[in-house]
């Protein structure tokens, strides 16, 4: 399941069944053809194969996911620092801020986050 991979369209597309799940496959069809200039073929198309990678299901017409987006996104972020920085989050902070200054409240934010770990 770690091994889902989106592309830039397919993460749009994933993105419109999150925001307005459950939602019937005519209306997914609607959707797509407004917000992606998609036909209903391709629409199917798409579909088949994100519920064919355990993401979504389409059930009797109900199109709803499997994996939330919060969870699909956790799990590509962890990959990614898995695979880049060699699981370790702190190499990836580092890198991410030589380019970038966190805010007061990113870094607050963090202090909390890394305080409410320590207490569990």
């Amino acid at each position: 399941m770690n091994d889902i991979q989106l592309g830039v369209i397919e993460s749009k597309f994933a993105d419109i069944i999150w925001q307005n799940e459950p939602l019937t496959s005519s209306d997914l069809v609607k959707r797509s053809e407004s917000e992606l200039g998609w036909k209903k073929s391709t629409t199917f198309t798409v579909l088949r194969r994100l519920c064919e990678k355990g993401l979504f299901e389409n059930n009797k017409g109900t199109v709803t996911s499997l994996i939330s987006r919060d969870e699909f996104y956790s799990m590509q972020s962890e990959r990614f620092v898995d695979e880049t920085f060699d699981g370790s989050l702190p190499a990836f902070l580092a890198a991410f801020t030589k380019r970038k200054n966190l805010t007061k409240e990113e870094v607050a934010q963090l202090r909390r986050m890394v305080a409410e770990y320590e207490e569990e």
